[in-house]
């Protein structure tokens, strides 16, 4: 039996779901029930019954599809997929930074622990982040962890300064601004679009800079034919289904994360027959997690 007829029929069996980051390799991507960027995976597993969530992404993602699904089984194929840049910030480390800056609000990307997420105001995603900080109105500070590069791009949207924790994304910050020079002179008729984790001198290079959701409603809307990317190589397999006329120039090889490309077919298979690897977050630090998680979506469904 070939490998994805075991997981259908697996997935049938334990009433399962499939979610999938588009950082995922192409063949998690098409077995998957849903493929999407952080906001749109944090929101479909807002919404999902299935007693059973397979999660192909990374720790972090799956620590958030349990929070917001108490009592579900959620489970993650490699459990040693995880999040450079989430290992960047500890609970207490923000509580010491939240002593130095008393009163202010803590916005913290959802690429952290739940127990950074648990001492934090509230979430944000890339696709949100302007959106979350907004919507905390005129406050004095504002802490923005863990990514530096996403803190600027929102200082730089909303014209104001954040307190921004040192943190970054390994692969993205790979991206040089002398890469992009070289890549643009190559293909002067492409759009360049790059994630906001990127270094600020690339972002400032780039036509667009976009989630990778955004990214993908980008190509759909837009009458461009020739794109260079600027993230996460694993987004080229979804653009290219979302729009198979389009050219996607991928900028660098060195845009590829090794915690995303963890998970395989076979560890999908052996996860769904033995239920584990399970994620699980004691409900001690869930709920402050919840709390944070569910005030960014509600910004992000009204429109703040």
């Amino acid at each position: 039996m070939e490998l994805q007829d075991r997981i259908r029929e697996l997935c049938r069996a334990r009433e399962a779901v499939i979610l999938a980051h588009t950082y995922q390799p192409p063949e998690i991507q098409d077995i998957a029930d849903y493929v999407g960027d952080s906001y749109g995976l944090s929101r479909r597993a807002a919404d999902l019954k299935a007693p059973v969530i397979v999660f192909c992404g990374v720790h972090f993602m799956a620590e958030t599809a349990a929070i917001l699904n108490p009592g579900r089984t959620v489970l993650l194929p490699a459990a040693d997929a995880g999040c450079p840049m989430a290992d960047m910030i500890t609970g207490e480390q923000l509580r010491r930074m939240k002593a130095e800056h008393p009163g202010a609000p803590v916005v913290c990307y959802v690429n952290t622990t739940a127990e950074v997420k648990a001492e934090s105001t509230i979430c944000c995603t890339s696709s949100n982040a302007v959106k979350v900080v907004q919507s905390l109105g005129p406050v004095p500070e504002v802490l923005f962890v863990p990514d530096r590069y996403l803190g600027r791009f929102v200082e730089i949207q909303l014209g104001r300064p954040l307190i921004c924790w040192d943190g970054f994304c390994p692969t993205h910050a790979m991206l040089t601004k002398e890469t992009i020079q070289r890549v643009r002179s190559e293909h002067p008729d492409a759009e360049l679009m790059v994630h906001p984790e990127c270094r600020p001198e690339v972002q400032d290079l780039a036509d667009h800079v976009l989630s990778t959701g955004q990214m993908c409603d980008l190509v759909k809307a837009s009458s461009c034919r020739k794109y260079l990317v600027g993230t996460e190589v694993g987004i080229l397999h979804t653009l290219k289904k979302l729009a198979p006329d389009r050219e996607f120039i991928h900028v660098t090889p060195f845009l590829r994360c090794p915690n995303m490309k963890k998970i395989t077919l076979e560890k999908i298979v052996r996860s769904l027959e033995t239920l584990e690897p399970r994620v699980t977050v004691e409900e001690s630090v869930a709920a402050g997690a919840r709390r944070a998680i569910e005030g960014m979506l509600a910004v992000t469904a009204r429109g703040a």
